[in-house]
């Protein structure tokens, strides 16, 4: 039985390393990224980008996904992206910060300056 599941795995991994990126920057929480995504309107296509905070990171190989945190007309607003989706075309991090904990789910509740992230410099 452990040996069929070792064969299982090893047939998922494969097959998920070819449609993985090669080319991702190594994003953490706390960071403030641009992304930028390709949006279909009609017949056309343009690459839309957007920026905010990295709140949190979900590791899973292929599906690992981060949540990017944005204020928008005091509106604050969220939104999940799958890292490996063909739709991501770029991912650029604007500025990396000091943070103590995994998830930055506390910056919710906050506002103004308060939302402020001690930057990091490399």
């Amino acid at each position: 039985m452990e040996f069929c599941v070792n064969i299982n795995r090893n047939i998922i991994y494969s097959i998920e390393k070819q449609f993985k990126k090669s080319k991702i920057p190594n994003i953490q929480v706390g960071d403030s990224v641009k992304i930028g995504v390709l949006i279909k309107e009609g017949n056309k296509e343009r690459i839309q980008t957007s920026e905010g905070v990295v709140i949190s990171k979900n590791n899973s190989n292929l599906n690992t996904t981060i949540t990017i945190r944005k204020v928008l007309q005091n509106i604050g607003v969220e939104k999940v992206y799958l890292i490996h989706s063909p739709r991501i075309k770029h991912i650029n991090i604007t500025r990396k910060s000091k943070i103590r904990r995994a998830k930055l789910y506390y910056l919710r509740n906050r506002s103004g300056k308060a939302t402020r992230l001690k930057q990091k410099f490399v």
